[in-house]
């Protein structure tokens, strides 16, 4: 009598075994943060929106209105707009001020990129020598020195080449600055090129040219797009290489060309925002065509 108890007492229960032929499903926990809506973050974003879009409001509604207006009329309400201050600048060597950025700009951000380029793929592709690791040891201390830092032997190097007062002081510095970054981002990004791919042009006979120019430089052009864009807004603005190494008015550039605005007694606000509208244009343009370059270099290149 007792055996028939003890096998109840022994059997597994109904519940816990599951139907033949039916796999148990894990149980799906539903995320809370992903059916709730964020709040805090909208607001953060709306507010940081405001923060960037209101100067450039103000800035644009203020390079239309007349210098009588700007002091007696509503800062951020249009006012008698005009394009008289448009005209001034221009009217101003604008061209000529414009004609030397873009030359400063070109002639230092191409040599910058493709030294950079080269640079970041003997140190990638070359091995393991001592050379090149001390060549890459010294790229990565070159930004650790600002330009604020070493702007006085600048100065002295430029006097000694007698490049002072020229295109070419403005240049061959910018190249300088402009290399130790563009290294790091385009060896990090050849990184992570599959080392298969080198290995096949190699078996065609490819030589390490061959490969550096036809594999490398087509698939890191976002990179190099990204590089680019980056150093090139770095040259166009750029303030105290021209104010120390250039003197002839000939020779100025944008930034620069803000001083045309400045009287002795007064400045011509509206006059200084035209010539800065005027100088932006030309970087969002640049922008707008290499927008999708520049998206993909800054994401891709860092996934190591």
């Amino acid at each position: 009598m007792a055996a028939p108890t003890s096998a109840a007492a022994g059997a597994p229960s109904a519940v816990s075994v599951p139907a033949p032929g039916r796999k148990a499903q894990p149980r799906r926990r539903r995320s809370v943060s992903a059916d709730r809506p964020n709040y805090l973050g909208s607001i953060a974003s709306f507010v940081w929106l405001g923060i960037i879009i209101i100067p450039v409001y103000w800035v644009v509604i203020t390079s239309f209105k007349p210098q009588s207006a700007y002091y007696s009329s509503n800062p951020m309400l249009p006012a008698e707009p005009t394009l008289e201050n448009y005209q001034a600048v221009i009217e101003a060597d604008f061209l000529t001020y414009f004609l030397n950025s873009v030359i400063v700009t070109v002639g230092a951000t191409v040599p910058a990129v493709l030294v950079s380029f080269m640079a970041a793929f003997a140190i990638v592709r070359g091995g393991r020598g001592r050379f090149l690791r001390f060549s890459n040891t010294v790229f990565l201390m070159g930004l650790a020195c600002p330009l604020q830092a070493v702007i006085i032997p600048v100065y002295l190097i430029i006097i000694r080449l007698s490049l002072y007062d020229s295109h070419l002081a403005l240049i061959l510095p910018s190249i300088a600055f402009a290399i130790p970054l563009s290294v790091l981002i385009l060896a990090n990004f050849i990184r992570d090129v599959p080392n298969e791919l080198f290995e096949s042009m190699r078996m065609d006979g490819a030589t390490e040219w061959g490969t550096m120019w036809r594999l490398a430089f087509p698939l890191t052009q976002p990179a190099l797009i990204t590089v680019a864009i980056y150093q090139g807004l770095q040259v166009w603005n750029a303030f105290l290489l021209p104010l120390v190494l250039t003197q002839s008015p000939e020779l100025r550039v944008l930034p620069l060309a803000l001083w045309a605005f400045q009287g002795e007694y007064g400045i011509n606000v509206p006059a200084v925002l035209a010539s800065v509208v005027l100088a932006t244009l030309p970087i969002l343009a640049l922008y707008v065509i290499g927008r999708r370059h520049l998206l993909a270099g800054m994401t891709a290149g860092f996934s190591k």
